[in-house]
């Protein structure tokens, strides 16, 4: 009685190429967000909760304008997610009104080092993957 057990496919896709993003799946939520997403709009390295410094890994932008930014500790190798909300009804006005002002327009999150691109229609910030007006 031989029992036939299923091996997973260990992420390997077409012709053995590594699937991108079903590892990113499976990130544990961090508590103090608020926080974290201050420093991370600074630019300033962001302490890990086993000790180490959280890297991103990416940025999953969401249908409502927000975006999930995935974190992995330097330290334990434990992905993170945060959720960054969508843009306010201000931060939309002042990239609007940049634009209006023939200026290009950049996030009103990350600064005047973050530019603006185009996503489609929309405008979003490559750094937090948050949509911030259509063109």
């Amino acid at each position: 009685m031989s029992e036939e057990v299923e091996k997973p496919l260990l992420g390997k896709g077409f012709r053995g190429r590594q699937q991108r993003g079903t590892d990113l799946s499976n990130a544990v939520q961090l508590e103090n967000e608020k926080q974290l997403l201050k420093r991370y709009y600074a630019g300033q390295q962001m302490e890990s909760p086993n000790g180490g410094f959280l890297i991103r890994l990416g940025i999953r932008p969401q249908e409502g304008g927000g975006a999930v930014a995935i974190f992995e500790c330097n330290v334990s190798w434990i992905r993170y997610e945060v959720t960054i909300p969508k843009a306010t009804r201000t931060e939309r006005k002042k990239v609007k009104d940049a634009l209006t002002a023939g200026q290009d327009p950049v996030c009103p999150r990350h600064g005047p080092y973050a530019r603006l691109v185009r996503a489609g229609r929309e405008l979003v910030c490559s750094d937090c993957g948050v949509s911030y007006g259509k063109v």
